[in-house]
């Protein structure tokens, strides 16, 4: 299948799931095998030493048993989505079977699908994306850190204290000025 041929969407977030309490989206699976045929072999291994550890360790996940004569062995996930996925187990050994069953817990029942961008907006922007450096002089990359100049707070507008100081110090001058000015006309 190539990669043009699946469906594509923008990256989103299905339902915030972790941010409160994390809910496993996995309903139910069902486990479909063959009692005595070979290529249901590793899906009877696993039924025999891990499912217990499974459930135990899953108690929101309802588990399915569903023996069918000369039949492959399936994993078959219902999601709260409303949507199921399956795996051909087919000649799998009891890890493998591990390995698909914890796959299959863990996702969010979504279907598999290729992004078109990493990132998305609704109101987008001919300025491009916003990062840290967007407005930094150029300089800065070739400075070694820690600098001292970059680290000092410079606050774009003068502060009361320093305004009265200029009226001070012009009004000096000023004063200076004047002065000079009243000795030569005395002279």
């Amino acid at each position: 299948m190539s990669n043009r041929s699946l469906p594509s969407t923008f990256l989103k977030n299905t339902a915030q799931n972790g941010i409160g309490r994390y809910v496993c989206q996995m309903q139910r699976v069902t486990l479909k095998f063959c009692k005595t045929w070979g290529g249901s072999r590793g899906m009877r291994d696993f039924i025999e030493n891990h499912l217990l550890d499974f459930v135990r360790a899953n108690p929101g996940v309802v588990v399915y048993l569903k023996p069918r004569r000369h039949r492959n062995a399936v994993i078959a996930a219902q999601y709260l989505n409303g949507r199921s996925e399956s795996v051909d187990c087919n000649n799998m050994d009891k890890d493998e079977i591990c390995k698909w069953m914890e796959f299959q817990r863990t996702r969010s029942g979504e279907q598999i699908i290729r992004f078109r961008k990493p990132w998305h907006t609704d109101t987008p922007s001919v300025q491009g994306i916003w990062h840290p450096f967007l407005n930094k002089d150029p300089s800065v990359n070739l400075r070694t850190f820690p600098d001292k100049t970059l680290s000092e707070y410079n606050d774009p507008e003068m502060s009361a204290t320093e305004k009265l100081k200029l009226m001070a110090q012009q009004f000096e001058n000023v004063k200076i000025v004047e002065d000079s000015q009243d000795k030569e006309s005395e002279v």
